[in-house]
């Protein structure tokens, strides 16, 4: 009966992300929509009794989450891969758009940085002048750093290692004239590899670091009340 239940939730999740004359930011809505009420749907049905009404009761649940949570990608974000693009032509780093519409920026550390160290090479300080320029141009997109170390060393070492590399990125491009309030950085040592640590050429492509810009699906405005807080909100941090 689960197995059914969640492949409805699937086909149903599938289904809103299909309609053709939606537009972008329609899509992405519901793309977080879909993903959020299949996982809602799945744990409900993983999580004890109640059959389909906790089946169903997860995934509205999830796919309330997952809308809140999609990027925007249009006109500026495609410009912004562009410019970033064309700034990075034959240097080695990756500018990709990822499946939930962040800006994807990979600078390995034949590129950023000497292994064991947090200096930014001058090869890199050229790239991030010109990344500094794309963020001014483009002002509501938020920015999260991160860093990484291969698997050298300790824990001990790679973890503060890998968190001053994205901090060294996000204090340069503050130099730059970038606002600092956009930023969020986190360092993750050598636990997330994408090559092969046991040769010297996987090791630098482990030591890297990973730039993500993303901007945040608008929210629908709400009817102001008298209980309401005049705070705003702050903003969430991206995570990937």
């Amino acid at each position: 009966m689960r197995t059914k239940i969640t492949v409805s939730a699937l086909a149903v999740a599938l289904a809103l992300t299909g309609c053709a004359d939606m537009s972008e930011t329609q899509k992405s809505t519901a793309t977080g929509a879909s993903i959020g009420a299949v996982a809602g749907g799945i744990i409900g049905g993983m999580t004890g009794g109640g059959g389909a009404g906790r089946v169903a009761a997860g995934a509205g649940i999830g796919a309330l989450v997952g809308a809140g949570s999609g990027y925007l990608w249009g006109r500026h974000m495609e410009n912004q891969k562009r410019d970033m693009q064309k700034a990075t032509k034959g240097t080695g780093v990756e500018v990709t758009q990822t499946q939930d519409n962040q800006l994807k920026i990979t600078a390995p550390s034949d590129i950023s940085f000497d292994a064991g160290s947090a200096e930014i090479s001058p090869k890199f300080a050229s790239i991030l002048d010109s990344f500094a320029q794309n963020l001014n141009k483009y002002p509501n997109t938020t920015v999260a750093i991160y860093g990484f170390t291969d698997n050298t060393g300790s824990d001990k070492i790679n973890l503060p290692l890998s968190r001053e590399r994205a901090s060294n990125v996000r204090d340069y491009l503050v130099g730059k004239g970038v606002d600092g309030s956009r930023f969020y950085i986190e360092g993750h040592g050598s636990v997330q590899p994408i090559a092969d640590n046991s040769t010297e050429a996987g090791r630098a492509k482990n030591r890297r670091v990973e730039i993500y810009v993303a901007e945040k699906a608008a929210a629908k405005p709400q009817q102001s009340t008298q209980s309401q807080s005049s705070k705003q909100a702050p903003a969430r941090k991206i995570r990937r």
